[in-house]
Parts: C-alpha cells; sequence; structure tokens
C-alpha cells in the first residue's frame, strides 16, 4: 500500500499548506511516540504526512511533527469530562481549564529524511460544531533535540473526505451520539481556511471491511523560516503535563 510519497511531495512543490487554528484543546505531554492510541476504542489509521519546503520542493528532515485530536465520541484528552455534544463558544488556546491529565491522541514525531512523520491512531469522531479533524504542529528544532526548538513553522488542521467519514461514524465506537457532525462545507474553519487543501487521501487497509481501518497521507508545503501566528515556541512549554 506505500505509494511514491517523493512523487506526491513534488506535486506541491510552492503550494504553502493554509494556517489554521490551534484551538482550545492543545497541550504539550511531550511524548515522542508514533503509536499515540493509548488503547483508545475507534476505527484504526495509519497517518502519514510529509513534510516539504514549500519554496524548493525538498523534505525537511528532523522537522518534529505533533498531533492531536478527539477521540470516537469527540472528547479531547485533558479535557476527558466535557461534554462533547455540546458546543464550545471559544477557540484560543488556554481559554477551557483542563479537566483530567490523560494524554491519549497526541504525540510527537521527527521526520525521516524523507519528511515523512508515521503515526498509529485511531479516526476521530466529531464534537458539536466541527467537521472531523486532527490538529497538527510542525516545529523546526536544532539539531533534533527535542527540547531546542527554533521555530513553530506552521500549525492547521487535516480533514477527511467525506464518504470515508460516513463509513466510520457508521461504526460501533462512534454511534449515539446526541449531536451530528458537521460536513466539511458545513465547518467555519474549512470554509474560511482553504481545508480543501488540508484534505487527506484516505484508502482502506484491508478488502474485507472498512473497520481494519485506513490509511491517510498529506503532503504539507511549509516556509521552513516562517514564524507561525497560532502557536509559539514559549507554548510548548506553558501548555505542558
Amino acid at each position: 500500500m506505500e505509494r511514491d510519497l517523493a512523487s506526491t511531495a513534488q506535486q506541491s512543490l510552492y503550494q504553502l499548506a493554509p494556517e489554521q487554528i490551534a484551538g482550545p484543546f492543545f497541550r504539550n505531554p511531550k511524548l515522542l511516540r508514533r503509536n499515540i492510541s493509548e488503547g483508545a476504542e475507534g476505527v484504526p489509521l495509519i497517518l502519514r504526512l510529509t513534510i516539504v519546503d514549500a519554496m524548493t520542493g525538498e523534505p525537511v528532515n528532523g522537522a518534529l511533527v505533533d498531533i492531536w485530536h478527539c477521540n470516537a465520541r469527540g472528547a479531547y484528552s485533558g479535557w476527558s469530562r466535557l461534554n462533547p455534544d455540546a458546543e464550545v463558544d471559544v477557540a484560543a488556546i488556554g481559554s477551557i481549564p483542563r479537566t483530567d491529565d490523560d494524554t491519549y491522541l497526541r504525540g510527537s514525531q521527527f521526520c525521516d529524511h524523507m519528511g515523512r512523520a508515521r503515526f498509529t491512531t485511531v479516526y476521530p469522531g466529531f464534537y458539536a460544531g466541527r467537521a472531523l479533524h486532527i490538529h497538527v504542529a510542525v516545529r523546526i528544532v536544532a539539531g533534533n533535540e527535542y527540547l531546542e526548538e527554533r521555530n513553530v513553522a506552521w500549525v492547521g488542521q487535516l480533514y477527511f473526505p467525506e464518504v470515508v467519514s460516513r463509513s466510520v461514524l457508521n461504526a460501533q465506537a462512534y454511534r449515539g451520539r446526541a449531536s451530528l457532525p458537521l460536513n466539511n462545507a458545513e465547518d467555519v474553519l474549512y470554509a474560511s481556511q482553504n481545508g480543501e487543501a488540508s484534505t487527506l487521501t484516505v484508502w482502506p487497509i484491508g478488502r474485507e471491511s472498512h473497520e481494519d481501518g485506513f490509511f491517510g497521507h498529506l503532503t504539507i508545503g511549509i516556509d521552513t523560516f516562517a514564524v507561525s501566528s497560532q502557536i509559539k515556541p514559549e507554548d510548548f512549554d506553558k501548555y505542558t503535563v
């Protein structure tokens, strides 16, 4: 099921990925790990992100990629006791007090020499007022040292093809919600911040059942010298465990 990621990266030449807000559920548990699921229920998702320099098309070796997303029921670790069927009306970092110290569905990986970072997780569910999505931050670091950030170059959100999400939301772990998910076009952030350019390519792992899980991939073009307006380097220390 491997695809030609180098070819995909070249197709993204000169295309800067659109930035999106970090949202209220950002935190930094400093977990350098590939498998972020912590046993969370849901349809398996293998996520592969390829980070390239949008100016040259070259892979960004050694960038640190952070991802975080909600579980199948719409809850984020650190805020597990909030009701995901009640719409949140704030989006700023730190605007909602944490309710717990859980760390599921959060983690970081360094990009390899091809600019690739891979995560084992579950397909996210949804919370009221949003389409299904995954948050991402890309940090450029000095000497591959976890705590020596040079700059946070890009912060964004990843979306899913509607046809795949409809299939996933029919799985047992995602059913029985009091609210309904928004489709991508109904999501204000997707519509206003070019979410189509941040939509993953997704294909099934197995042939027999979609509940076997999915692969998801996106090539993200960044400016390695950019300074994100969404998350500052000090935020990774401020919003930690």
